[in-house]
């Protein structure tokens, strides 16, 4: 049944073709609703509360296959009919999703064999979300009725503007032998035969090599680095094609003025989100953050700026903070006055067109009880109902001027799936015994997150691009973590952006395995030693360092390396500093060299943050990219785009509980929210947890 449904979804690929850039006319901004969760007499109560909030969107349905389909094959439609019924008539636009996260109890009980199977012997139980095989055909089975027959009944409702398909979706820990059989097959089609299969990975090592495909051992107790590659390519793939696959289904049906998207989440290296987002029309993310001292904006910029990227469009934020979050009472953060409203200002400043909270009310029972809502477990009109409501009359006014906001930023960070994975099956980073994995995913959280909050601190605007991305181009600077992962392909491309023209910073380890997490028996970096201009063949787990004469004058504090360091031998590098430690002084640490009409820096080591700043600051000034947004940091931040009147709106943000004060450094405008003229140069304050936008004349 699996690979009936796969040739159906094929099929529907070639029928249907890609997605669309998505525009809209207006901002956006609204809740995620149950109200199956709540009494049904709060239905009406609840309508007009939004109404008069100002919201204009609901997402619904997403969690509720059990009351569409209560019994097998029976179909309720009436009770979501009446809510999306009223939704209409209040003029709330309604986006709907396909309720397959969470599987009703009759189709466990009936196929137990949906259930998730983990490693070494660990399966899921009934009781929990996303506990199922994403491949299994029983689930894919009654996943198409219940898809179909949602879309069949509620495509031509005119509140729905859009589909959301599944709910949060990743790999879930997948290990049931039917995923294992389809990784098999994978590993025929892309092999051909264990002859190659053994070369490739280097099952030589521990007489490991196989004479027949039925001789591969499962993933459980798996060392070898290029079988765990491949795995989490397989298990990227999986999740990608069942996304394309609801989106295909979806496709079928939808009107033109509907849209499909799929709520991401901020794990960017669990999802291949531009494979998976083929089929759709808009990407969409969760974003959550942390609140009152520790709300930053930084979580906001980064996925902002990462799923702007993926599809070159602007994107929807399915869910975000309304009060507090937890699967526990532990950390319950409001927000302070101010910053529920100053965050739906961050994420239009990063180029969303929707912010919509999880979720309208809070639940009276249940895992996310301490998760809140809008609206307390009292249900009444509170802080952040006033809040979300001043926000809601704002965008009414002022959105048309916000939404579908344009960048064109000069700075990349590429970002490679493959890396990640890599460098958890060989964690360079402290932490575990020294013997096995960490898996603590420090390629994204540690190495990507440094660069990109360097970059928001002193407000330059970055997008990310990927391995797969046809060329670099377009970009003056291209910053790349620890790419442990890469192709010879991959790695000319980069040699090809320097030689035309293209800055680099470079991290260590890049260039050390191929694409199969072979190491290139060759001197490290690879094909990128010319590019480098020097070669390494020692490496060293290193704890804190200072560098000499404190060449980047940071001061004795931030003089700081740590953690890893390359015993660089420079060819036509320049070296820009040297460990300050007994052994290790003879090399450099950091490196820089023209190669064409470019240049590469090197950091062989990890840097202290007040270091990596000066690096990537001196670059981008160096290259006549800095502008007088540079002259704000932390914490005033500023975004800015240009809206489809083809006016530039500057965002402005206070971060902190002081008012701050700057002179509006650009031509005469208009500050939106208060309808003021601005003049050049003007002093303008903003409030504590505050926002300015001002549109150029």
């Amino acid at each position: 049944m699996k690979y009936i449904l796969t040739l159906i979804c094929i099929a529907s690929f070639s029928l249907i073709g890609k997605s669309q850039s998505q525009k809209f006319d207006e901002i956006l901004y609204g809740v995620a609703y149950y109200h199956e969760y709540m009494p049904q007499e709060r239905l009406d109560e609840d309508i007009r509360m939004m109404k008069e909030s100002g919201i204009n969107l609901v997402r619904l349905g997403e969690s509720t296959w059990s009351l569409f389909e209560p019994r097998e094959g029976e179909f309720e439609f009436a009770w979501m009919d009446r809510i999306i019924d009223k939704m209409h008539q209040a003029g709330i636009k309604v986006i709907l999703g396909t309720p397959t996260y969470s599987i009703p109890a009759w189709l466990w009980h009936k196929h137990p064999e949906v259930l998730l199977e983990y490693q070494k012997g660990g399966k899921a139980y009934y009781g929990m979300r996303q506990n199922m095989d994403l491949t299994n055909p029983t689930y894919l089975f009654y996943s198409e009725r219940i898809i179909r027959k949602l879309m069949e009944h509620y495509v031509q409702h005119p509140a729905i503007i859009g589909f959301q398909v599944d709910n949060e979706t990743t790999d879930r820990g997948v290990n049931n032998y039917d995923f294992q059989v389809g990784f098999i097959n994978h590993l025929k089609k892309k092999f051909k035969t264990t002859e190659n299969l053994n070369k490739t990975w280097g099952l030589n090592y521990w007489g490991m090599n196989i004479d027949g495909w039925e001789e591969l051992p499962p993933r459980d107790g798996i060392s070898n680095t290029g079988y765990k590659l491949e795995w989490d390519r397989y298990k990227r793939k999986e999740v990608a094609d069942f996304l394309k696959w609801q989106s295909a289904i979806v496709r079928e049906y939808k009107r033109e003025d509907q849209f499909v998207t799929h709520c991401f989440m901020t794990a960017f290296e669990e999802v291949d989100q531009a494979t998976s987002s083929e089929l759709m029309d808009v990407m969409g993310v969760n974003v959550y953050h942390d609140q009152q001292d520790h709300l930053t904006g930084r979580e906001i910029a980064l996925a902002g700026d990462y799923f702007r990227s993926v599809k070159h469009q602007n994107y929807l934020v399915m869910e975000t903070n309304a009060q507090t979050m937890g699967w526990n009472s532990r950390i319950q953060r409001p927000p302070y006055p101010g910053q529920l409203r100053q965050n739906v200002y961050a994420h239009l400043g990063s180029g969303a067109n929707m912010v919509e909270y999880w979720h309208w009310h809070s639940i009276h029972y249940g895992q996310e009880t301490y998760w809140k809502g809008i609206l307390s477990h009292d249900l009444k009109p509170n802080r952040a109902y006033r809040e979300m409501s001043k926000t809601a009359h704002e965008l009414k006014k002022i959105g048309k001027k916000l939404v579908n906001l344009k960048k064109e930023n000069k700075v990349a960070i590429l970002f490679s799936h493959d890396s990640n994975s890599g460098l958890n099956f060989m964690p360079f980073n402290k932490g575990g015994n020294g013997w096995g994995p960490d898996h603590n995913n420090y390629y994204n959280w540690g190495l990507t997150w440094q660069f990109h909050n360097v970059l928001y601190r002193n407000n330059v605007g970055v997008d990310f691009v990927f391995p797969d991305t046809l060329d670099y181009d377009e970009y003056k600077l291209l910053i790349i973590p620890s790419l442990y992962i890469a192709s010879d392909e991959l790695l000319e491309k980069i040699n090809n952006y320097i030689k035309n023209g293209g800055h680099v910073i470079l991290q260590f380890k890049s260039g050390f395995c191929d694409d199969n997490s072979m190491v290139r028996p060759v001197l490290a970096p690879g094909p990128l030693r010319e590019a480098c201009g020097f070669y390494y063949q020692e490496f060293s787990n290193i704890g804190e360092m200072k560098l000499k004469g404190d060449p980047f004058a940071v001061g004795e504090g931030n003089n700081i390396v740590h953690t890893w360091a390359e015993y660089i031998i420079p060819e036509t590098a320049k070296p820009l500093a040297y460990y300050d430690y007994r052994y290790f002084d003879e090399y450099p640490a950091i490196t820089s060299n023209d190669y064409g009409k470019g240049k590469l820096i090197y950091e062989g080591c990890m840097v202290s943050d007040a270091i990596q700043e000066k690096i990537l600051m001196s670059e981008i000034e160096e290259l006549g990219l800095t502008s007088p947004d540079q002259e704000l940091h932390w914490p005033l931040i500023t975004k800015s785009g240009i809206n489809t009147d083809g006016k530039t709106i500057h965002y402005y943000y206070n971060y902190s509980s002081g008012t701050k004060e700057f002179n509006f450094p650009y031509e005469k405008g208009i500050e939106l929210l208060t309808n003021t003229k601005i003049k050049k140069q003007q002093t303008l304050q903003i409030n504590p947890w505050g926002v300015i936008i001002i549109e150029e004349d």
